[in-house]
Order: C-alpha cells, then sequence, then structure tokens
C-alpha cells in the first residue's frame, strides 16, 4: 500500500491531473482550428449558456467584475465566439449569445474531452476510474463544480 499523501499534495496533483487534462483539450482544438481559445473562454462560453447572458450575469456566473466579463466579451467577440444582441425585453441592454462558432468550440470540447476521459480510462483501468470518479463526487463538498475559479485564483 502506497503512503498517504500530504492535503497539500493532494491538491497540487489534482491540480496537475486538470490542468494536463485542459492542456490536451486545448492542443486539439487548436489542431481543430481553434488555436486562440484559452481555458477562461471555455468557462466564459459554458457560463453564458444557450440563452445568453448579460455582462453583469456572466461576471455573477464567473465570479469576476462587470468590467472583467466585458473585457472576457469583447475577446470572444473579437474571435467571433460570441456577439451582443439587443435585448428583446429592454432595448437599454445587451445580451450575450453564443454564434454558430462558439457552439463549435463547445461541442468539439465535449467531444475532445470524452476521447480524453476513455485514454485516461484505459491508463488506469475502469474499476480504478469509477473508483476515483466517485470520490472525486464524494470529495466535492458544494455538490456540483463551480466555475469561478478565477475569484480564487486571482491576486
Amino acid at each position: 500500500m502506497s503512503t498517504p499523501m500530504s492535503g497539500a499534495e493532494l491538491a497540487f496533483r489534482l491540480f496537475g491531473a486538470f490542468r494536463s487534462l485542459v492542456d490536451d483539450l486545448h492542443d486539439e482544438l487548436a489542431r481543430r482550428g481553434h488555436p486562440a481559445v484559452r481555458p477562461a473562454h471555455g468557462f466564459a462560453l459554458q457560463a453564458i449558456g444557450a440563452r445568453g447572458a448579460t455582462a453583469t450575469e456572466l461576471g455573477v456566473r464567473l465570479g469576476v467584475s462587470k468590467q472583467a466579463a466585458g473585457k472576457t466579451v469583447d475577446g470572444l467577440a473579437a474571435l467571433g465566439y460570441v456577439e451582443r444582441t439587443a435585448d428583446p425585453t429592454d432595448a437599454r441592454r445587451k445580451i450575450v449569445v453564443v454564434t454558430p462558432a462558439g457552439r463549435e468550440v463547445l461541442r468539439l470540447s465535449v467531444e475532445i474531452f470524452e476521447r480524453l476521459r476513455a485514454e485516461r480510462e484505459r491508463d488506469v483501468g475502469v474499476t480504478r476510474m469509477r473508483e476515483m470518479e466517485a470520490a472525486l463526487r464524494g470529495l466535492d463538498s458544494a455538490g456540483a463544480p463551480r466555475v469561478d475559479a478565477s475569484a480564487w485564483l486571482s491576486s
């Protein structure tokens, strides 16, 4: 039996596994025509969702200021992954919606993540993968993953 990890090592190993998975995703997205997509873009596209969001709503969902959310939207819009549209219920508000190119990035991400998961399952075995997944679900005290990582990674 192996020696238990320290709490710090556990955190670093979990982050390292996350980072490896996300880096592999972005390498594949680049090869498939989306070289400018960054991890923050994926979080933002997910947070915008199918119905769209205002910059304020996006900021709340991501745990960042309205200004930071607006800057992210500007970057995504420049890449063609989102666009600002008029809110049909309030002409003063703009709704950010995901474009067909943004939906393609999301679709590809799902496809690539599934392949990467299957690769990792082959590496560790089906039983160990299922056990790890169950353990990770049990370790997540919030019950569901939160995407506001920038709120605790920023200084």
